[in-house]
């Protein structure tokens, strides 16, 4: 395991038993005692063998209808503790979130019952949105320099049941993602990034969802890392929690930006190198392209780890066409997934949004049998090859070494 991942295994494990452990209230004490917009804090993360800061501004905003009691220091702990642990093993120690959390609750203009929203993201009333969001942005514009900030989160001393929805993304998100237009405050500040949007109770998963968002930006007029479950879905009535989980056709547990959290009560599951390769996280090197039309056989790594030589197997079919392989191992935060083994992906690059079943990803299920994509992966001795007919091309493992597999790619006639 990485260093980065060994470490943020053994401060995961305090937060889930222990709460607030003695380091993480230290922690927080550093980063809440700078200014906002002011120098640095001492508690940011920048010490990390050069990695890039993604600074994000955290405005904390309450209601005059809703009572709560949560300390400014959760904030602090939520975003550049717990979420910038996640994003380093994530991204392998390239990426490190830091920023400032607004020293004092911010009381907005209107009861909460103006913003709500539908739980729904077909149903929303994007206009409650955008009306919070210029209204927490105003409240703080006097004492924020937004020009230093890559991205904003407003954090509501409220709960999803009050709210409506436990975390979105404003922009790039619920607002669109195509406009010319630049937000800004009512002095004229500009905004830069996007803006995200948690009730205190969104989980660790929540959170990292809707930034990475903002932090895979748009291009060509589409998001780089979209939601990866399928809104038309997600839109249906019944209970919510099993209404989402019918959602998540297409990547299952196996990536957050399907399924925010595998169960509620563990961190999230690691990332899929489809969404790492979508941020920039993965080394290109470490990326094994092939051919179908020629006998390979490639040493995986497990994904987690970032050590091995090839961490994902790319097979192309066409300029916009390709499978991705991975190796998803128990390590670091991929102990949070519903099982182990070789994950096989299909992409393409001309879907832009999980919409009416279709999606830019999606896993080859190994076991059907299993509900919600549990069973995606393959193993040795158990679902070991995958045959892609048309393309005329197979996908065996054809063994172990270690927490490596050994896979063959090679073509395949009937």
């Amino acid at each position: 395991m990485s260093t980065w991942g060994a470490r943020a295994l053994l401060k995961r494990k305090g937060w889930i038993f222990f709460g607030l452990t003695f380091a993480s209230i230290i922690s927080a004490w550093q980063i809440g005692c700078s200014a906002v917009g002011g120098k640095p804090p001492g508690g940011q993360p920048s010490g990390d063998a050069g990695c890039t800061v993604q600074r994000g501004l955290i405005i904390l905003a309450e209601f005059p209808d809703v009572r709560h009691n949560i300390h400014p220091r959760y904030a602090q702990k939520r975003f550049f503790q717990e979420m910038n642990e996640y994003v380093q093993e994530m991204s392998y120690g390239k990426v490190c979130i830091g920023g400032d959390v607004t020293p004092k609750w911010n009381r907005m203009p209107r009861s909460i019952m103006q913003y709500k929203i539908s739980p729904r993201n077909l149903e929303v009333d994007k206009s409650r949105i955008n009306l919070l969001i210029r209204d927490a942005i105003d409240a703080v514009d006097s004492e924020v320099q937004f020009s230093r900030y890559s991205f904003t989160a407003i954090f509501m001393g409220a709960q999803i049941k009050d709210y409506g929805m436990m975390g979105l993304c404003g922009y790039p998100g619920m607002l669109g993602w195509g406009t010319q237009e630049v937000l800004k405050t009512k002095s004229g500040q500009v905004v830069h990034g996007g803006v995200a949007i948690y009730c205190y109770q969104a989980h660790l998963g929540t959170l990292f969802h809707d930034v990475a968002h903002i932090l895979g930006g748009v291009q060509g007029g589409n998001r780089r890392v979209p939601c990866l479950y399928d809104h038309d879905l997600q839109a249906k009535p019944g209970p919510l929690r099993e209404v989402f989980l019918a959602a998540t056709i297409h990547m299952g547990s196996w990536d957050p930006m399907s399924c925010h959290y595998y169960k509620w009560e563990l961190p999230p599951p690691g990332l899929s190198s489809w969404t790492k390769l979508r941020l920039n996280w993965m080394d290109l090197s470490k990326v094994k392209g092939v051919q179908p039309t020629e006998k390979t056989e490639v040493l995986l790594g497990p994904l987690e780890d970032g050590k091995a030589e090839t961490l994902v197997i790319k097979v192309s079919l066409s300029p916009t066409t390709y499978y991705l392989i991975e190796n998803r191992q128990p390590i670091g935060f991929d102990t949070n997934l519903p099982g182990s083994g070789v994950l096989i992906m299909y992409a393409d690059d001309r879907i832009p949004e999980c919409r009416h079943g279709r999606s830019p990803v999606k896993l080859v299920n190994a076991d059907p049998n299993k509900p919600h994509l549990d069973g995606a992966a393959f193993d040795v001795g158990k679902k070991e090859s995958f045959t892609d007919e048309k393309n005329g091309f197979q996908i065996r493992l054809t063994g172990k070494v270690g927490n490596s597999y050994k896979i063959q790619i090679a073509p395949y006639q009937k």
